[in-house]
C-alpha cells in the first residue's frame, strides 16, 4: 500500500466517524426536540379538558383527491385544514393517507410522528407555527368537525 492509499484511507474513516459523530447529535437533538413538543401536548390536552374542549373522531386526508378518510383516532386538530392533530395520549399526527378504495371503505391507520417545536417547518404552504402558540390557539378557537 502507497503512503498516499493510506492517507486517502485515514481520511475516509476519519470523515465517516465524523458523520456518525453528527448523526448521533441530530438524532439526539430531535429526541429532546420531540420530548419537549410531548410535554407541551400532554399540558395542553389537560387545558383542553379543563375547557370543556372534548375530543372528536380524527379524519385523515387524502394524498390526492378530495373528502376525508375516518380512522379509529380521537383527539384535537391543530391546523384549522384539519391536517395536523394530537391523539387522547399526546400523539402528534400528521393527517395525511393514501386516498385508494381500500382506506376509503375501511378507514386509515396513520403513524404518529416525533412532534415538532415548530409546527408546519419547511411546508410547502410556508405556514408555521411555535408549537406553545399553537396549542394556546386551539384552546381558544378549538377546530370542531
Amino acid at each position: 500500500m502507497t503512503a498516499s492509499a493510506g492517507q486517502g484511507r485515514a481520511w475516509s474513516e476519519q470523515r465517516a466517524e465524523v458523520l456518525a459523530t453528527q448523526e448521533r447529535a441530530l438524532a439526539a437533538a430531535r429526541r429532546e426536540e420531540h420530548e419537549k413538543a410531548t410535554a407541551l401536548i400532554r399540558e395542553a390536552i389537560g387545558r383542553f379538558r379543563a375547557a370543556g374542549i372534548d375530543p372528536v373522531p380524527l379524519r385523515a386526508l387524502p394524498y390526492k383527491g378530495g373528502g376525508s378518510i375516518r380512522t379509529q383516532l380521537q383527539g384535537w386538530y391543530l391546523k384549522h385544514d384539519r391536517s395536523v392533530a394530537v391523539d387522547t395520549e399526546a400523539r402528534y399526527y400528521i393527517l395525511r393517507v393514501d386516498g385508494g378504495l381500500r382506506s376509503r371503505l375501511r378507514g386509515a391507520t396513520p403513524d404518529p410522528v416525533d412532534a415538532p417545536m415548530v409546527v408546519g417547518r419547511g411546508g410547502r404552504d410556508g405556514e408555521s407555527f411555535d408549537l406553545p402558540e399553537l396549542l394556546q390557539m386551539r384552546l381558544e378557537d378549538p377546530v370542531r368537525p
